[in-house]
């Protein structure tokens, strides 16, 4: 356990941001599930829809540091790929 004032703050500091980190990725997790469960299935534009929340709560986690923008960026292009690649055909 802490003892000095600071690092009884960074302690409190700590808590607060890994909460918030724990919301944000579940969010991200959550919206990534339905973009695929939503490519998998026929509706095309259920797909688009699901993609699109999926690429706003990447780019949201990666502007909050949860990612790094280039980790959000591949996420974001292989579900793009995939909605592409189930369009085609």
């Amino acid at each position: 356990m802490a003892h000095h004032k600071s690092a009884k703050k960074r302690a409190r500091q700590d808590l607060a941001r890994r909460a918030r980190n724990r919301n944000i990725r579940g969010k991200l997790k959550t919206a990534i599930k339905n973009a695929r469960t939503a490519l998998v299935g026929s509706d095309g534009g259920a797909a688009r829809d699901a993609l699109r929340n999926a690429e706003r709560e990447i780019r949201k986690a990666a502007s909050k540091g949860v990612l790094s923008k280039k980790q959000a960026s591949r996420r974001v292009s292989r579900l793009a790929r995939r909605l592409n690649a189930s369009a085609s055909s």
